[in-house]
């Protein structure tokens, strides 16, 4: 069996309950990173009223030892409310919040890269940083096999499926289309979807969001994702190469403009920042995956829309850089640029806290802030 047995329980029946009236009081539902940096954990709470805002949810705290966060002698761990959603699940009053993780001494998780990554964007915020992250992402039956591929073997080479249409091209749309609507309910800033060039593999876009909201936003959309493939029985996977071979894999293309880059001759502030990102390859590199660029080394080959995870590169329309500058924006002379190297894995606080690191700081700066 290719999805779990729990999505084959009787929907119908679990809606009866979930149209009980519930007063007044509000299912505040807490989503906050694991200690792997790329899991999502989830706990929910009873407020006695809807809160207005994000202020109005108090803290938190759950076990970190359950989560690899912390040691059983010292496991309690802070969580911090930061971004309120609509709950797509349970509906409105109902909230869904993303929250950082503070450790025992209040000082941020090892994974809570947030913390540093608004200190960045608020450092920078004169710059107007806008960024666009496309989530490509995998999915697969709970066997691990891609969901839709047949059992002993493999579908028909790259090329029908992406942006495909029909049975034998897209697997899975229902899902797809699913986690479109959940995002916009729970207001997150969803701006696209599509079928990726692997079957079974799709993409969705986030932004454009200004500074920290664009972590907040992406973050949230993958817990929406996983929780309606939860519901349909099957797995998302961020896995940057989940199929050995002549597959694509999954990256997180980040885009990135400022008020700058957006004005009249932005092209050349453009340059600039694709001349300082060159130069620190290798940092970039080292925090564009959760495991420091060993899960990109199996995705930056050179091949399949990649780019050499060992050299640096720019061009115009060219997928196969590190850096695209799309076609329109070369007429243009302005616009934004495309950083393809992050995966799909990434954590979007890491990327857009080093890309407006590198780019927008001076090099003193830069430095401190390293």
């Amino acid at each position: 069996m290719s999805v779990s047995k729990s999505s084959l329980l009787p929907k119908t029946l679990r809606q009866h309950y979930l149209s009980l009236p519930q007063g007044k009081k509000c299912q505040v539902t807490y989503v906050w990173i694991d200690g792997s940096g790329e899991g999502l954990r989830n706990k929910t709470r009873t407020l006695e009223e809807e809160p207005k805002g994000v202020a109005d949810i108090p803290e938190w705290n759950f076990d970190g030892s359950s989560t690899d966060q912390a040691e059983g002698s010292n496991s309690d761990m802070f969580l911090i409310p930061v971004c309120m959603f609509r709950d797509p699940f349970t509906l409105d009053p109902n909230k869904l919040v993303m929250c950082e993780v503070l450790k025992y001494n209040r000082k941020p998780a090892e994974t809570n890269h947030r913390h540093k990554c608004n200190q960045v964007m608020e450092r920078v915020k004169d710059e107007h940083p806008w960024f666009g992250m496309e989530q490509e992402y995998t999915l697969l039956g709970i066997n691990g096999h891609p969901y839709g591929w047949p059992e002993n073997g493999f579908p028909g080479p790259q090329g029908p499926y992406y942006c495909g249409v029909g049975s034998n091209c897209a697997y899975g749309r229902d899902i797809v289309e699913c986690h479109y609507k959940a995002c916009l309910y729970a207001g997150v800033k969803i701006c696209g979807t599509n079928a990726e060039v692997m079957p079974s593999q799709w993409e969705f876009q986030v932004g454009p969001s200004e500074g920290i909201d664009m972590g907040d936003h992406l973050w949230m959309a993958r817990f929406l994702l996983h929780r309606v493939c939860e519901d349909f029985g099957v797995v998302a996977s961020l896995d940057p190469k989940p199929m050995k071979g002549n597959w694509n894999g999954a990256g997180c293309h980040t885009n990135v403009s400022t008020e700058a880059m957006r004005g009249e001759g932005g092209l050349q502030h453009i340059e600039n920042a694709i001349e300082k990102l060159s130069k620190r390859h290798k940092e970039h590199i080292f925090v564009y995956d959760p495991h420091g660029g060993k899960d990109n080394w199996r995705r930056l080959t050179g091949r399949h829309e990649t780019s050499s995870i060992e050299e640096f590169s720019a061009g115009v329309a060219n997928r196969g850089s590190s850096i695209r500058i799309p076609r329109q924006v070369g007429q243009d002379k302005c616009g934004y640029f495309e950083d393809r190297r992050p995966a799909a894995n990434c954590d979007p606080y890491a990327v857009t806290g080093a890309i407006a690191r590198t780019c927008f700081l001076d090099q003193t700066e830069n430095d401190e802030e390293a």
